[in-house]
């Protein structure tokens, strides 16, 4: 419901955190663009996409919209996503634990449909996207 007012701004609709924390809820929207993000595309982008969810009303509770860009230490969401930085370091939490390990930093060695393989310390892990509760890209300085 998010992606067409986003792409109508001419950025894309990088993905959606939402974190419940009783009346202080927050749905944080990620945007991207080649060209970059800047101040007032977050500040246009999230009157565009607040008018939607007052139409729509997805979430029934109270809640702080946030629009960002994803920024330098990325979140990733979506296979795509983790495609794109094949040989880049991640950080990734992990709702049922693989390796005896919820928490995961290693290297994106591939993708297969929806199985991500990490290399840790050596070690080849598969991991299913639908495992990784979180997943940010380690920035490089």
């Amino acid at each position: 419901m998010l992606k067409s007012p986003v792409e109508a701004l001419g950025h894309t609709l990088w993905g959606l955190e939402y974190i419940q924390a009783g009346k202080h809820s927050t749905l944080r929207v990620y945007i991207d663009n080649e060209k970059g993000i800047f101040i007032e595309d977050c500040a246009e982008t999230s009157r565009q996409v607040s008018a939607v969810l007052d139409v729509e009303d997805p979430i029934s509770t109270e809640y702080t919209l946030e629009v960002s860009s994803p920024g330098v230490d990325r979140p990733l969401f979506k296979a795509e996503q983790y495609a794109a930085y094949i040989d880049e370091t991640v950080k990734i939490q992990l709702t049922m634990p693989v390796a005896g390990s919820r928490n995961l930093k290693g290297t994106v060695t591939g993708i297969e449909g929806q199985m991500l393989t990490l290399t840790v310390d050596g070690n080849e892990l598969i991991i299913a996207l639908d495992n990784i509760r979180k997943g940010n890209l380690i920035a490089k300085f």
